[in-house]
């Protein structure tokens, strides 16, 4: 199944996003990729102070690739954000927002003005300044475009989002989302202390069972690759609101290194794209065989 949801706004017949689902689910992972949105409404460059700047660094950049082939190569589902994240920030809360980049008139009597802990680095559910950059817009926005950015990315893809993990859920007897992200190196590739070149988030084991965790890690070893968990990143808005163990529907972020798959300008894809696909191929292919071999007996119940 194949189907397109949302809309941006500003960008006539482009939907927010795009989700490919087998029917019935081929295995129990999904694979959302939520700040790789390309599709930028001329509006809203023409309201960056430096949009071409603004964009490389708010995207992670290219990553849809990665979850476009593996999801190609293992049959799971796939989620990508068309909406760029300059737009609205998929793996932020509604209400994390900085209400000074509001227009006065337009901000929400009697509610809490005060910006969001995300918000207040820049980074809230419309970014606002990133580090060397300083301000991203030329103006404030009017409490209307907000809304609409809301009701028209925001709430369609988290709804998207949910009734797929509950579709597989129901069909597997438990879920896995793989939010799929990118960062930049975190530090020198050799020596004793290489960087990992891939970082996996589980909020600190509230979004994911820590056997499928622990599965994630003997594959990357396996592949001979570097691997961190939850340091320095441990998954956001959309582990909070995904990630129920409880109910059989897991959540892992996996941050991967864009040197490892993007050109030395960190712009264009590279030579080590095929060999990072095929690793995250290889992840995904163990975790859907944890996965249903935890769960066989709820798949039969299911079925």
């Amino acid at each position: 199944m194949n189907r397109r949801g949302g809309y941006i706004p500003g960008k006539q017949g482009v939907p927010a996003f795009s989700l490919r689902q087998p029917r019935p689910a081929a295995i129990p992972i999904l694979i959302a990729v939520p700040h790789a949105g390309r599709d930028y409404p001329d509006a809203l460059c023409e309201r960056m102070r430096a949009p071409e700047e603004t964009a490389l660094r708010l995207e992670d950049r290219l990553i849809d690739l990665v979850g476009k082939a593996v999801a190609k190569q293992t049959g799971a589902a796939l989620l990508t954000a068309n909406a760029p994240r300059a737009m609205i920030d998929l793996n932020r809360s509604p209400d994390d927002i900085d209400w000074q980049m509001v227009a006065t008139a337009d901000r929400p009597i009697g509610k809490r003005l005060a910006a969001g802990r995300r918000a207040r680095s820049g980074l809230g559910l419309v970014p606002r300044r990133l580090p060397g950059m300083g301000e991203l817009w030329t103006g404030v926005m009017r409490g209307q475009e907000v809304d609409e950015r809301i009701e028209a990315i925001h709430q369609p893809y988290h709804q998207a989002l949910a009734k797929s993990l509950e579709a597989i859920r129901d069909r597997w007897g438990a879920a896995l989302l793989i939010d799929l992200h990118s960062m930049p190196p975190l530090g020198p590739k050799t020596g004793p202390r290489a960087a990992a070149d891939f970082v996996i988030g589980d909020r600190f084991g509230a979004s994911c069972d820590s056997g499928v965790v622990a599965a994630a890690f003997e594959s990357f070893a396996r592949s001979r690759a570097r691997a961190a968990h939850n340091r320095p990143y441990a998954g956001g808005y959309v582990l909070d609101r995904h990630g129920a163990p409880n109910r059989r529907i897991n959540a892992l972020q996996l941050e991967v290194c864009r040197a490892t798959y993007l050109d030395a300008q960190l712009q264009e894809p590279g030579d080590g794209l095929e060999e990072v696909v095929d690793m995250v191929a290889t992840l995904v292919r163990a975790l859907a065989e944890h996965l249903t071999g935890s769960s066989r007996s709820f798949s039969q119940a299911a079925e």
